[in-house]
């Protein structure tokens, strides 16, 4: 399956934009690739945008049309497509490097949440082109307005007391009889110590590396560079440190990070030589999480069972600061470790406001006392 270049748009009166547009793109292949040369300067967004209109342009290709020539009806009808993409043998296929002979541009069919992050990114593409006059309409904004639904008050995606001493049982139980076993537990700790007491996205973590931990007037940070190309400071607690003292052990390094050192903050498990310093992506850390949480499943009460097989990396930063709040870190620090823009996100998770609420309710009666 070859990346096919869809013809030239056209106006409605058959007239190439090329007139009045602001780009030069001869073609629909040569705007999409300036698009995404918009976000060289975010390499997992760049990443991402080019796999979502590679698998619609192809999805086009098949049908004979050009971005200019998408209708709504097309809209609605990929929206079906990437939830069952069919012919299976056509689009669905194991994961393999892009240039592979059985590469496919599906792992399967797509979540709801995924469905809509792919219609999200197309969305955004037609409006470029449309700012751009390339193009003359787009159908991804046409949709049935719906009423918003409420938002949750509560936060329930993390992790009580007894589901995280369920993940550390499952942590110090896993294999280590080989070699590369315990590369992999020594690999696992360093990437749940990671995202539990640092709050991070794994997106963040994959793009990571050794050198971006520094010390400053005798404490340890790590500079993220987050979403949106935000860059922060994050301190770095003693035991994350120790941590990370120990992973580095295991891949034979020095205990203490080198200024610029190129060396990812987690590593394959490759070998040995320079290819044990390959980068981890997002997806392996997305999966290496869910396999420990189903360890923690097995092992864990009756009724926590659920929710660790439910439990993802995100579940991870959301403990993280419940957690930090619950030990009594102050709210405006639980906020500014996260990164999050309002402190009303942040608050979410501070569980103690909610328990002091209740308590302070617990004794109303409908009888009123004796005057």
């Amino acid at each position: 399956m070859k990346f096919l270049t869809p013809q030239p748009s056209l106006t409605p009166a058959g007239t190439p934009h090329a007139k009045t547009a602001l780009i030069g793109a001869r073609d629909d292949a040569e705007a999409v690739a300036l698009w995404l040369a918009e976000h060289h300067d975010s390499p997992r967004t760049l990443a991402s945008y080019r796999k979502e209109t590679e698998r619609f342009l192809l999805w086009l290709a098949e049908r004979g049309k050009s971005l200019s020539g998408v209708l709504r009806e097309d809209v609605l009808a990929y929206q079906a497509f990437l939830a069952d993409p069919q012919p299976a043998w056509r689009w669905v296929g194991p994961s393999r490097p892009r240039g592979h002979a059985e590469w496919k541009p599906f792992g399967g069919p797509l979540s709801a949440a995924s469905v809509r992050h792919s219609l999200t990114v197309l969305g955004a593409l037609f409006a470029y082109l449309n700012d751009a006059a390339y193009l003359a309409g787009n159908p991804f904004r046409l949709k049935k307005r719906r009423q918003a639904a409420p938002r949750a008050a509560g936060v329930e995606r993390h992790l009580d007391r007894d589901c995280w001493q369920a993940v550390l049982a499952a942590l110090d139980a896993l294999p280590v009889d080989t070699p590369r076993e315990r590369d992999h537990a020594e690999r696992a700790r360093w990437l749940f110590a990671l995202l539990y007491l640092s709050g991070a996205r794994r997106s963040e973590i994959a793009g990571a590396k050794m050198g971006d931990w520094f010390e400053r007037r005798g404490r340890w940070w790590w500079r993220i560079h987050g979403k949106g190309g935000v860059v922060a400071d994050v301190p770095v607690s003693d035991a994350l440190f120790a941590a990370l003292v120990r992973y580095r052990a295991g891949l034979g390094l020095a205990p203490r990070p080198l200024p610029g050192e190129d060396v990812p903050l987690v590593c394959r498990v490759t070998g040995q030589g320079a290819r044990r310093f390959a980068p981890l992506s997002d997806k392996a850390i997305y999966l290496i999480v869910k396999a420990v949480f189903a360890r923690a499943a097995e092992v864990a009460p009756a009724d926590k069972r659920d929710t660790l097989a439910a439990a993802t990396t995100h579940w991870l930063r959301h403990t993280a600061a419940s957690h930090q709040l619950d030990a009594g870190v102050p709210l405006l620090l639980v906020s500014q470790n996260l990164r999050h823009a309002s402190l009303q996100t942040t608050r979410r998770y501070l569980h103690s406001e909610d328990d002091a609420r209740h308590d302070a309710s617990r004794g109303l009666d409908w009888r009123l006392p004796e005057p």
